[in-house]
């Protein structure tokens, strides 16, 4: 999946074949959606091998869920938007809807409080210790060792997206250009495949994403602005422990 994943789970704790489950859960995925391999499902429907018809139930799910949220986002988030290729590309909801359903795995082999990261966007279920939620820190867009601020999160998941590490890779769908109102965008909601795409298309619209997340029923937002200030919505504001100064 291109990026690092760790699991944190908390008591009640769960056999190590949950967590062999998950780890092999995380390599099919990698398998079918990869489009790094030339094997993969999701190559193969790319360049025609494959009828998206006769792909697995879980792929043809996911270019469904791609195509809803580029129209959600108003073009937003548009994952195959910006291949070099031009070929359909779902990959962009995948990392969040396995890590959902991880997490979902996990919950059935008898874990109820459960951290699942992957490169830095995460779902973290249940409380990291009794009457104390999963405490989040937002990284500083200029300084990997500081944070900007500290959110506190029980049963939610959250993403973050920004220029920092990746360059260009973000654009504004309508005008190609690389979004300049924000230095990095913090989404937070229930389910990290609708988060992690929502972070995305909220970073291109600039700063009237944070607002723009703000209507979304259910979820929240925390932005730092190209002037460095720290903005967030109101559903963040309740999760707030530590703003940057």
């Amino acid at each position: 999946m291109g990026t690092a994943i760790s699991i944190d789970v908390r008591e009640p704790f769960v056999a190590a074949s949950a967590l062999d489950d998950v780890i092999a859960w995380f390599h099919d995925v990698n398998r079918r959606f990869s489009p790094f391999r030339e094997d993969s499902e999701v190559s193969r429907v790319g360049d025609g091998r494959l009828s998206i018809d006769d792909a697995s139930p879980e792929v043809r799910a996911m270019f469904t869920l791609a195509d809803e949220l580029r129209a959600r986002t108003d073009g937003y988030f548009d994952p195959g938007g910006f291949r070099d290729d031009g070929r359909p590309d779902p990959t962009g909801v995948v990392k969040g809807w396995a890590v959902d359903e991880a997490v979902n795995r996990l919950r059935v082999a008898g874990a109820r409080n459960v951290q699942v990261n992957a490169g830095g966007d995460l779902v973290a279920a249940g409380h990291a210790e009794p009457g104390r939620g999963w405490q989040i820190g937002i990284r500083h867009p200029d300084d990997a060792t500081a944070v900007a601020a500290v959110l506190e999160v029980a049963d939610a998941a959250v993403a973050t997206s920004g220029l920092y590490e990746r360059g260009g890779h973000i654009r504004d769908p309508h005008t190609a250009a690389v979004p300049a109102g924000l230095r990095s965008l913090t989404v937070v909601g229930p389910t990290l495949a609708i988060v992690d795409a929502y972070a995305t298309a909220a970073f291109a619209m600039g700063e009237q994403g944070i607002e723009w997340v703000a209507r979304q029923d259910g979820y929240g937002a925390l932005g730092i602005t190209a002037g460095d200030r720290v903005v967030w919505t109101s559903l963040v504001e309740r999760l707030l422990l530590a703003p940057a100064g």
